[in-house]
């Protein structure tokens, strides 16, 4: 790919990145607010983004970038699928850094007191409470435990069957989510007092969040294009 076509993807990419992840946000977590008050939507200043939304918008802006220049949208993909997860890991640390989407309450020695609103309040815990440290646990899983996979697979040839590098990343950043959602403090608008896991689905006690809800299908889709790559022969080049 030419290095002006480069430039222009990444331009693509930021904008499905912003859109996708603002309009996500809308979508997953607070229709019924944004709904009864449309002029917030464009309020990314206060917070709000989702990375489901933000990862479709980057889809959606990928394969029209590929319609456009002509240029195969698997192999695109797996390029593109291959390079994500150094992105993941540095932004989960930087979410560790700032103290925002923390864990649930825990008494495990590596908890941590984060400061402000984290450490205040936590049901059952008297004064500062700590939590887990869960961005580290998801940049541990969704950076570089799925990076080292997908650069074993790149050394191994795995880019000459396209679709199977991009079904690993999805597969496996869903699974990777699910699991932490475990130990992830769920978003405020769904926890109430009798829901204080902020379960969407289910009971109070057993269910799934709404992180788990959207990491299932990804984590279908992912296998889908796994098989779909491993049925076809490889590709030379």
């Amino acid at each position: 790919m030419a290095p002006g076509k480069v430039e222009e993807l990444l331009t693509w990419v930021i904008v499905g990145v912003i859109l996708g992840g603002r309009l996500g946000f809308v979508l997953f977590y607070d229709l019924g607010f944004y709904l009864a008050n449309p002029a917030q939507i464009i309020r990314v200043d206060q917070g709000g983004m989702s990375f489901h939304g933000g990862f479709l918008g980057v889809v959606l802006a990928s394969w029209v970038f590929c319609r456009k220049n002509g240029i195969p949208a698997l192999r695109l993909a797996d390029a593109l699928a291959v390079a994500t997860p150094v992105g993941l890991g540095l932004g989960r640390v930087a979410n560790f850094i700032n103290a925002e989407l923390w864990g649930r309450p825990t008494d495990l020695p590596w908890g941590v007191i984060f400061p402000g609103e984290a450490a205040q309040n936590c049901p059952g815990v008297e004064g500062l409470c700590a939590r887990h440290p869960s961005q580290l646990y998801e940049a541990g899983l969704e950076g570089i435990l799925l990076g080292l996979i997908l650069l074993v697979l790149v050394r191994s040839g795995g880019l000459k069957r396209p679709g199977l590098a991009l079904g690993i990343f999805v597969a496996g950043y869903g699974i990777s989510r699910f699991i932490v959602e475990f130990f992830r403090q769920a978003d405020a608008r769904f926890i109430t007092p009798d829901n204080p896991l902020g379960h969407v689905l289910g009971g109070p006690v057993w269910g799934i969040t709404r992180g788990q809800e959207l990491s299932l299908p990804m984590i279908l889709i992912g296998l889908g294009f796994v098989i779909y790559a491993l049925r076809r022969p490889p590709v030379s080049g």
